[in-house]
């Protein structure tokens, strides 16, 4: 089981280190997420207590299969994304098969990086494991420890990618947002998100993707990927046994 480096470094690393890393779409300070969230939940009080309750209830998840999905959304890049998203989508997204779709992700992840990334250092506030030895479907490590949780990078990332194939694939919008939704939650599940961080990072990536909608290089990256998209056949689809464990965890 892979034990996730600091997220920013995670979301920052390039798919090969030889290539450099793509430049975001927006100029740096152009959405300011702290500025935007809430603050998070202060200790003591009824939101804090529901998020311990959340985080108390969901290490009785151990084993299950709903682990076994947010053990499995663990993994960052492109292609985990892609892979993650390909039943909802229902086809499989192979980034060779589909490079401009690929691309447009590759940089609207830094733009995620960049939103999350001063948000977290804004708010500071630790993740739910630390103080206790509670089952996570992560390794422990002392990077995972140093490393802040509000809002959650994962969520913030999985409702932008899901709002992105939306709009690229309307007719599985329900589908696709759902898995957005389950791909933030499985952060609850594994013991490293306070339920707070993931609903924060919904908000950050609603936030994020309005934004780059206004942008003429996304627009122009996402009107090229629907147009990939219309003219690739579908190929391969995704296992049914996989996408029928994946349904099985969602409420």
């Amino acid at each position: 089981m892979r034990a996730p480096l600091a997220l920013c470094l995670a979301l920052a690393a390039g798919a090969a280190a030889a290539e450099p890393a793509p430049a975001p779409y927006l100029a740096a300070g152009i959405l300011d997420a702290a500025a935007i969230l809430p603050a998070p939940p202060k200790p003591g009080s009824a939101a804090h207590e529901a998020d311990a309750a959340a985080y108390a209830a969901t290490r009785g998840l151990a084993g299950s299969p709903r682990w076994d999905l947010a053990t499995a959304d663990v993994p960052s890049g492109v292609a985990a994304l892609l892979a993650d998203f390909s039943c909802a989508a229902g086809r499989r997204l192979d980034p060779a098969r589909v490079p401009a779709l690929a691309g447009l992700l590759a940089r609207a992840r830094r733009d995620v990086v960049a939103l999350v990334r001063d948000a977290k250092v804004r708010f500071a506030r630790p993740r739910p494991h630390l103080g206790n030895d509670a089952p996570l479907c992560v390794d422990r490590s002392e990077a995972l420890d140093r490393s802040l949780s509000y809002p959650s990078g994962h969520a913030t990332e999985g409702w932008t990618v899901g709002l992105v194939l939306a709009a690229l694939m309307p007719e599985r919008a329900t589908a696709l947002m759902r898995r957005g939704r389950t791909y933030g939650e499985s952060r609850i599940v594994c013991g490293v998100h306070w339920a707070s961080d993931v609903e924060a990072g919904r908000l950050a990536g609603s936030a994020l993707f309005a934004v780059l909608v206004g942008d003429p290089a996304f627009r122009a990256d996402l009107d090229r990927a629907r147009s990939e998209l219309a003219a690739v056949p579908p190929g391969a689809a995704p296992e049914p046994a996989a996408c029928t464990r994946e349904e099985a965890t969602w409420p």
